[in-house]
């Protein structure tokens, strides 16, 4: 039999939901814990707590019209309560209830990064309203730095299994409240694109059968870095916007295929603050603010959904940015990093649309993991740094799949 292979975007989310239950193990079965599960379950309960300080300085305001379970609590949203749109749609009605005022809240959309199905769940079942799926992060937990050493193909993938971690806690989420929400919209990282500007049309395409709400496309050279640390060099102008609009064709030409709201948005980043080479940099702007706000105006002009200047070094370029630039803008919580970590309520003071905290739960993980890691080491007692078995279970789906587990049991 020759199986068709699918390409369609209205056939991969329903693919990566039962992908979701077939994955998980397909009969009940006692587990013994190795000593290095600490570690795992540390990092659980370290990324939950570091979650709910994240929701909390937000002061968000969360629907009251359903009794949720607090691990399930559903984020408000100025679109109906039984709703099945595209993710980028969801994404675009987000953005513009943030630009237009329609979404009544303190803070700018707030995305915490994940970086692979078990952090993208945690994040959707805190009440999230959107995520990131961050390079960083997808190449720590590859065990390489962010220098571009994870390839498309690697990314992809990373792709495919957030989407099916957002994908498995909606379903979680709507079976416990009872109504109907489709997953909360990710952007994922496209780097450069991956090569030219035709590479970077790929790339859209790619992470729209992926069932990514939008992506970041940057103006690096490849291989490119962490926009917080030296040694990072930026195209020229026109090459930068060229592969910007590459990018914004590849989304219309996706919906000229799939229909309206299918084609994932663009988010449109500049390093050119303080790039290393860059013909921005001269006696009268030694820095290159004034290149990276007018590349940001260009990547606007060719049709980019949102934009991104990455590492401003005080709050006055901060400021400057949002009110020279239209359209939604990313603000980027590095903590450690070169921009001045600021609080939601003054992120939307200064006019960004988004918060993203890239490195937050990676950063968070990998500390309570050596923790557990030298207790371990030392014959001490991980009890305080970990969860219990019951709640490690819970979020990684043991107790979602027991209940599908009944719905279809024979007699």
């Amino acid at each position: 039999m020759k199986i068709k292979r699918m390409h369609h975007t209205q056939n991969v989310f329903p693919a990566l939901l039962l992908c979701t239950l077939l994955l998980l193990p397909s009969k009940s079965c006692s587990i013994r814990i190795p000593k290095g599960s600490s570690s795992t379950s540390s990092s659980l309960s370290t990324t939950t707590t570091t979650l709910q300080r994240i929701k909390s300085s937000s002061c968000s305001t969360v629907s009251t019209q359903l009794t949720i379970p607090t691990a399930f609590s559903v984020p408000s949203s100025s679109s109906s309560n039984s709703e099945s749109v595209p993710a980028p749609l969801k994404l675009k009605n987000l953005l513009e209830s943030e630009m237009n005022g329609t979404r009544k809240d303190p803070t700018p959309i707030l995305l915490p990064c994940c970086y692979d199905g078990l952090t993208a769940r945690l994040v959707a079942r805190n009440g999230f309203e959107a995520t990131f799926m961050t390079g960083f992060g997808v190449s720590g937990a590859n065990g390489y730095p962010d220098t571009q050493l994870v390839s498309f193909g690697e990314m992809m993938n990373a792709a495919m299994t957030v989407a099916e971690g957002l994908s498995s806690a909606a379903l979680e989420m709507n079976r416990e409240s009872g109504v109907v929400r489709s997953s909360i919209p990710c952007i994922a990282d496209g780097d450069t694109g991956y090569g030219n500007a035709v590479n970077a049309k790929r790339t859209v395409f790619g992470y729209a059968r992926s069932g990514m709400a939008g992506l970041m496309i940057e103006d690096q050279v490849a291989p490119k870095r962490c926009g917080h640390v030296s040694g990072k060099s930026i195209i020229s102008f026109d090459d930068a916007v060229q592969r910007v609009k590459a990018a914004c064709d590849a989304r219309d030409e996706y919906e000229s295929l799939y229909g309206p709201g299918t084609g994932p948005l663009v988010l449109a980043r500049t390093d050119a603050l303080l790039a290393t080479t860059t013909t921005a940099q001269n006696e009268e702007n030694d820095d290159g603010f004034d290149e990276a706000i007018r590349r940001c105006l260009a990547f606007v002009e060719v049709g980019a959904d949102m934009t991104f200047l990455e590492a401003p070094r005080t709050k006055q370029q901060m400021i400057d940015y949002c009110s020279i630039v239209p359209k939604p803008k990313l603000a980027n919580m590095l903590e450690y990093g070169n921009t001045p970590i600021t609080s939601p309520a003054e992120l939307k003071q200064m006019g960004y649309t988004m918060a993203a905290y890239p490195l937050t739960l990676l950063s968070a993980s990998i500390k309570a993991m050596q923790q557990s890691l030298d207790l371990i080491k030392r014959g001490e007692s991980t009890d305080d740094m970990i969860l219990t078995f019951d709640e490690t279970k819970d979020i990684v789906g043991f107790n979602w799949y027991a209940k599908e587990e009944d719905r279809y049991k024979t007699e």
